[in-house]
């Protein structure tokens, strides 16, 4: 039964989930010193998508679909398998601190999108929050760290990229596959098509994909498939069952933090004033986009 708030439990439970997530972003950085970019996000969905498979075997739901549901399932792989080329791509050049802010505009380019294609409008509140975000981003790019360079700013737009590429992905599951399959195979969907899409791309772009093997690059691959991509998304799907989507999505603004502070803290990244207020901005713009009366 859905509840109409969130308690401590949802509460808490949310806070961890952002937690994870933020950290993802060293966690990605930590594994770029041992493995390629492209070859790591190969390596994170066929974990990932390993475990989603035994997970549904044992509750017993159908793994895929056999009509266009399939045919979607496919589509959304590969936008979500792009989306993830150029994120780890990405990370190889710029900061994580920035890169999470960056990424983070999925929602509004979710908003925009919805707005055009699904008939969600945009109420002032919404679109008070996109021009905060945009301006964000715009303090983001004018906060350059000492150590900014022209790759640093391939990096930058990789990450937007990718969040236009996650917003795609979220608009054409909207769309096409929300309420219609299973969340779990949704999840799978993602996972196992876009398996092959970043194959590919790591096998025409990446002349090396291991460089080195040590402790922290095992711990860090684990961390993103086997607690981000597969756990922490197994336990988010069951509390948007429990709890109201739009009041658990408010607070996803808590992840850019963790984003920022794990960068910071672990990578010994550069915190400029500019990307303090982008993050400052982009955080309440995330609230605002998914503020409910």
């Amino acid at each position: 039964m859905t509840k109409d708030h969130i308690d401590a439990k949802g509460f808490a439970a949310i806070l961890v989930l952002t937690i994870l997530w933020g950290f993802n972003y060293a966690a990605i950085k930590f594994t770029n010193t041992g493995l390629s970019p492209i070859f790591t996000a190969f390596l994170r969905s066929v974990i990932a998508s390993a475990c989603g498979i035994i997970y549904c075997l044992v509750i017993r739901q159908q793994l895929f679909h056999r009509n266009i549901l399939l045919f979607h399932g496919f589509i959304v792989g590969l936008l979500f398998g792009l989306e993830f080329v150029c994120l780890y791509l990405g990370m190889l050049y710029t900061d994580a601190a920035r890169s999470v802010i960056l990424i983070y505009l999925s929602p509004f380019v979710v908003a925009i999108g919805a707005h055009l294609f699904l008939k969600e409008r945009l109420d002032l509140i919404k679109t008070a929050g996109l021009v905060l975000a945009f301006l964000g981003v715009y303090l983001v790019f004018r906060g350059k760290p000492s150590s900014y360079n022209r790759l640093m700013f391939l990096g930058d737009i990789l990450a937007i990229i990718a969040a236009f590429l996650w917003g795609a992905t979220t608009l054409y599951i909207k769309k096409y596959l929300a309420q219609k399959v299973h969340p779990i195979n949704t999840f799978l969907y993602q996972l196992v098509f876009s398996t092959p899409i970043i194959f590919l791309c790591a096998w025409f772009l990446e002349d090396q994909w291991v460089r080195s093997f040590s402790g922290i690059v095992v711990l860090s691959l684990i961390y993103q498939s086997v607690i981000v991509a597969f756990a922490s998304y197994l336990v988010w799907f069951q509390l948007i069952h429990a709890y109201p989507v739009g009041r658990l999505s408010a607070f996803t603004f808590l992840t850019p933090v963790f984003g920022v502070f794990s960068g910071v803290f672990f990578m010994k990244e550069e915190l400029t004033l500019g990307l303090v207020s982008g993050l400052i901005l982009v955080c309440i713009g995330i609230y605002c986009i998914n503020y409910r009366k």
